[in-house]
């Protein structure tokens, strides 16, 4: 997948394309950070891009999905797949309920399938959850899984040994 991302982004330099990586639905910060360290680059810059990135579409999403969805969901076109889509997040809406923003916070820090960013910022959404209390909670999760992903794609010990 790393390969397939690389050539379709290939002439723009790898600060821009770890950039433009975790701002795409799906692949995020999940994404972006392997894709960059894969590339050589300083893990310091491939999680601050990545965070950046990633957090960069939340607000539109909060605030322009739901109306979205619903005009949608009313036209021929795109009703079914509007519909589908407004079920499948709504189905992990009982997810984050019982626990709100620390529900929000941890749906988006833990990084597996179907969670993440984009995911989170339609739950809130859906939920009518206010921006400035979904935002801090969609932030802090995506520095959260931030952090994971880049322990993981560059060891634990690789990290630490940076700092000391």
């Amino acid at each position: 997948m790393i390969e397939v991302i690389e050539s379709y982004l290939a002439g723009i330099n790898h600060e821009l394309a770890v950039f433009i990586v975790s701002m795409l639905p799906i692949i995020e910060l999940r994404g972006a950070v392997p894709f960059g360290i894969s590339l050589g680059m300083d893990w310091q810059v491939v999680f601050i891009l990545s965070v950046v990135g990633n957090v960069l579409p939340v607000p539109f999403i909060i605030m322009f999905f739901r109306p979205i969805i619903d005009y949608l969901e009313k036209t021929k076109l795109f009703g079914k797949i509007a519909s589908k889509l407004k079920n499948r997040t709504k189905s992990k809406v009982s997810n984050v309920t019982k626990y709100k923003m620390f529900g929000l916070f941890l749906f988006v820090a833990i990084p597996i399938p179907g969670t993440g960013a984009w995911t989170g910022a339609a739950i809130a959404a859906l939920m009518k959850m206010r921006i400035k209390h979904s935002l801090p909670a969609i932030l802090l999760g995506v520095i959260g899984a931030g952090i994971i992903m880049t322990a993981v794609s560059c060891g634990v010990g690789g990290i630490i040994s940076h700092f000391f």
